[in-house]
């Protein structure tokens, strides 16, 4: 985990960790999109895992009711600001984060950065022939790009031996788990020692269904009025049920301190 919570969140240089503030009892780190690609590059190089949570609102609410999953995010080494409600409740606890670093477009700079830097790459999860197709379009647009593997399984226990065997196997480096959270992210922590070639794991959602276009990314316009959300909700109205909490969100983050 990162330096001094209490640290100013715009002081970002020099640090041998990412600087963090915590929202309702979970770790949000102060990193810019070009920063958590610097750290990336540089545990590439070190001998363990390093595990990336794409934190947002809904992440927040879900650990406040699940203790493990709060584990979780507290023992991985970076949690980028993955949703504007985020920026709003920093802003009111007067720690602002610099920047919003989505997910969705942070997996393209990795797979970027993958295919410059030779790092293989393994996508697991999502719903099967998704992982293929999306690592067809990502060596298209990278080219150099080495797919160590993709694979749909699942994140159940008795699939877990077997799946990290797979990733051992392919000699991938980087790893995308499409499983949704807290799953993905429960299944990167608890195989962070057996995963014994990869440096960087993150959890993906439903990002390489943007990826294949199975489920459309808002309009640019409605991006920059951070009502991306919204037209999601519009796009997947089953959405709803995991919706709910972010008024709950809102209404804790504006009448309670951080911690």
């Amino acid at each position: 985990m990162g330096s001094d919570p209490s640290a100013d969140c715009m002081n970002l240089n020099e640090q041998d960790s990412p600087l963090y503030i915590e929202i309702l009892g979970t770790p949000v780190h102060c990193v810019t999109m070009e920063q958590t690609m610097a750290w990336v590059r540089q545990w590439m190089d070190e001998p363990r895992l390093h595990q990336i949570a794409t934190t947002n609102p809904e992440f927040v609410m879900a650990a406040r009711r699940d203790p493990a999953f709060t584990a979780v995010l507290w023992q991985a080494d970076l949690c980028v600001p993955d949703g504007v409600g985020l920026l709003y409740a920093a802003r009111r606890l007067g720690t602002p984060l610099p920047e919003r670093v989505p997910g969705s477009a942070l997996i393209y700079h990795l797979a970027d950065e993958a295919a410059a830097s030779g790092w293989p790459l393994f996508l697991l999860g999502a719903a099967p022939g998704v992982a293929e197709e999306a690592a067809a379009i990502f060596q298209d647009l990278y080219p150099g790009l080495h797919i160590a593997g993709t694979y749909a399984g699942s994140p159940a226990e008795a699939e877990n031996e077997a799946i990290v065997q797979r990733i051992n196997e392919s000699g991938a480096q980087m790893l995308f788990v499409a499983y949704g959270a807290p799953r993905q992210d429960k299944w990167i922590a608890r195989n962070r020692a057996a995963l014994a070639q990869v440096r960087v794991a993150m959890g993906v959602g439903g990002s390489l269904d943007f990826v294949t276009g199975r489920v459309p990314r808002a309009p640019q316009w409605v991006q920059s009025l951070n009502l991306e959300w919204l037209y999601r909700l519009g796009q997947e109205p089953w959405r709803w049920r995991r919706m709910v909490v972010l008024p709950r969100f809102a209404a804790q983050t504006l009448i309670r301190p951080s911690r």
